[in-house]
């Protein structure tokens, strides 16, 4: 009977962990908040989230956090005349396109980081050329500095100028995975084929923990 128990403590155990690593991380910063409630005292965890923005898509629609609010959300950052990472990069997000391009819970983001020369309408001939849907990828322009801050502040990756940089800006190649609730789950190079396909199949995974 010991031995049958210590067995079944055993399996258990590793099911225990099986589920544990099911879960992808949440990234960034956190603290915790204790209130009371109903006379005890409850500590809740606080995760970094994407903070409040309002930007413009090649359709010229407003495009706020409250879009990515029950998605789960792939952004990146680029601009259209980059010579360098964004042609890879962006073709690279087009196999996660088209993977989940009839998934309405998945949603695409592309910050542009240079909103002098990337306007709304060579945004939306960038989205033409490359024959994807504005309700699933989105490419997004505003004021230069709000983008530059939101990548940096918001998903804790490079984006700034820099004139001694190819194209004038430096930037980060990273597609961040982003939960529902607009908290970081997982941070990929998208040069690199192997890390998009590791992106790809984390999203399932994702979905099943949220429950998408």
């Amino acid at each position: 009977m010991k031995k049958q128990l210590l067995i079944l403590s055993f399996v258990m155990s590793l099911l225990a962990c099986e589920s544990r690593e099911a879960k992808l991380p949440i990234l960034g910063n956190r603290t915790t908040q204790t209130e009371v409630v109903n006379g005890k005292l409850v500590t809740d965890t606080i995760y970094h989230t994407i903070p409040p923005f309002i930007l413009v898509d090649q359709d010229s629609a407003t495009i706020t956090e409250a879009n990515m609010n029950g998605h789960i959300t792939i952004s990146d950052f680029f601009f259209t005349s980059c010579p360098t990472i964004c042609p890879i990069m962006k073709t690279q997000m087009l196999r996660v396109y088209q993977a989940f391009e009839n998934d309405s819970s998945i949603l695409i983001l592309s910050h542009s980081i240079d909103s002098e020369h990337d306007t709304v309408a060579l945004l939306r001939d960038f989205a033409e050329r490359l024959d994807v849907s504005s309700k699933r990828w989105h490419f997004l322009t505003g004021p230069q500095e709000d983008i530059f801050e939101l990548g940096e502040k918001g998903y804790i990756v490079t984006t700034q100028s820099d004139p001694d940089a190819p194209g004038g800006y430096l930037h980060s190649g990273a597609f961040i995975l982003v939960d529902d609730q607009r908290r970081i789950r997982g941070i990929y190079d998208g040069t690199e084929p192997e890390q998009v396909d590791q992106l790809i199949k984390d999203i399932p995974r994702l979905k099943k923990e949220l429950g998408l």
